[in-house]
């Protein structure tokens, strides 16, 4: 029996090989053509990093816990429509992805052998297949959109815009019925509740017609009494898989498993494409849930720069640090962390400007010094690299 590897290599398309961990095992020449990668600079990393994959509309179609994966657990193949590839040039290729699964039988969990087959053939190249079983995949994360059986939606045809509303809404409040009353109240606070609800059931009907024509047949909006709930069974959600990877990175790091944990640090990085609902960046309902999410984010790459310093990755902990810093650049603790890695690197010197970079922002943004903390760590790393701080070195003679 042929495993992944041999497939890849004698397949005349462009092929390649992921393992359990959705980490690429094989990489064939037309590959490299088609998307430009070496082999060597693909294998051992993510699928999805690789493919960087969106649908036409640009819908994530590739993500740490994608569709394709899951149908492969399952031991189920996953053909997409057809949907664009990233290029290693930064260009776009518009490209059919199906898929070929291993038998369990050729499968080594310990070594994570071979697990899919995913062949690539140029979008003109493609003949019709049946279309993917529908799931509803939902990301919040950044800009609002979704997918299903790897098709994005096209949200902006939606005539009704209140239906796209009301479905972030149930997503808000996932799994938690909602009182008619108060989606009324929501929606349209200046009318009688009798027009209020006939509203309100043509806005279901529509976002219910809507879901059935992408081919979602199973009713994942359902009326419960006078409340309506969107069930968590009947969708993926990019923030449950979010908040699941860094939980389970958290654990690993106590374990001591240190790449283990950063393999769910970086997959909860990947699916945190920007803020909770944000082009709902000034309504209420979701402000409490963004904050959260961002925190959480925040605590996240904390945990993953500490990880990267235990196995002796400096230069990874201080991008991790930097990229933390771009999103809150007022997090002191960050410039500590930063400051102790660039000392590790033997940059003292960076290290030296970056607490005065942290100082200028405290002063302009919040007219406050630096924390004791930070001031103390800054004054040990002026007193082990032997240089005066800035504000106290002499002039030269003649000054």
């Amino acid at each position: 029996m042929f495993d992944g590897r041999y497939l890849v290599d004698h397949a005349s398309d462009a092929a390649f090989a992921i393992d359990c961990n959705s980490k690429v095992v094989a990489w064939n020449y037309a590959a490299r053509r088609l998307l430009g990668h070496k082999r060597r600079e693909v294998l051992g990393q993510h699928c999805s990093e690789v493919l960087q994959a969106v649908c036409h509309k640009g819908e994530p179609l590739c993500s740490p816990d994608c569709e394709g994966a899951s149908c492969f657990r399952n031991l189920k193949a996953f053909n997409s429509p057809p949907c664009r590839a990233r290029r290693r040039d930064g260009g776009w290729v518009s490209v059919k992805l199906s898929t070929m699964v291993m038998p369990r039988a050729t499968r080594d969990e310990q070594s994570c052998q071979a697990m899919a087959v995913i062949m690539l053939k140029p979008e003109e190249e493609t003949k019709h297949v049946a279309p993917a079983a529908r799931t509803l995949r939902i990301f919040t994360l950044g800009r609002f959109c979704l997918t299903a059986g790897g098709s994005g939606l096209e949200l902006e045809k939606w005539e009704r815009k209140q239906a796209l509303t009301l479905l972030k809404y149930l997503v808000a409040n996932l799994g938690h019925p909602v009182h008619r009353e108060t989606l009324i109240d929501f929606f349209w606070p200046e009318i009688d509740e009798d027009r209020g609800w006939k509203r309100l059931k043509v806005t279901v009907h529509y976002l219910r017609c809507q879901l059935r024509a992408a081919g979602i047949t199973e009713n994942i909006v359902e009326t419960a009494g006078q409340t309506y709930v969107l069930r968590p069974e009947g969708v993926w959600l990019d923030v449950h898989a979010f908040e699941c990877c860094a939980a389970e990175g958290a654990q690993f790091q106590q374990e001591e498993r240190w790449d283990k944990a950063l393999g769910c640090y970086e997959e909860a990085q990947n699916l945190y494409r920007g803020d909770y609902m944000e082009e709902d960046l000034y309504d209420d309902w979701c402000t409490a849930k963004r904050e959260h999410l961002f925190e959480v984010y925040l605590e996240m790459l904390a945990k993953m720069a500490e990880c990267h310093a235990e196995v002796g990755h400096y230069d990874a902990a201080v991008q991790v640090c930097r990229t933390a810093l771009i999103r809150d650049p007022g997090r002191e603790s960050f410039h500590r962390s930063l400051m102790e890695y660039l000392v590790q690197l033997g940059r003292d010197d960076w290290a030296i400007e970056q607490y005065h970079r942290c100082r200028r922002l405290l002063i302009q943004e919040l007219d406050v010094e630096p924390m004791l903390d930070t001031q103390r760590l800054y004054r040990l790393i002026i007193e082990s690299s032997g240089r005066l701080p800035v504000e106290k070195q002499s002039k030269p003679a003649g000054e």
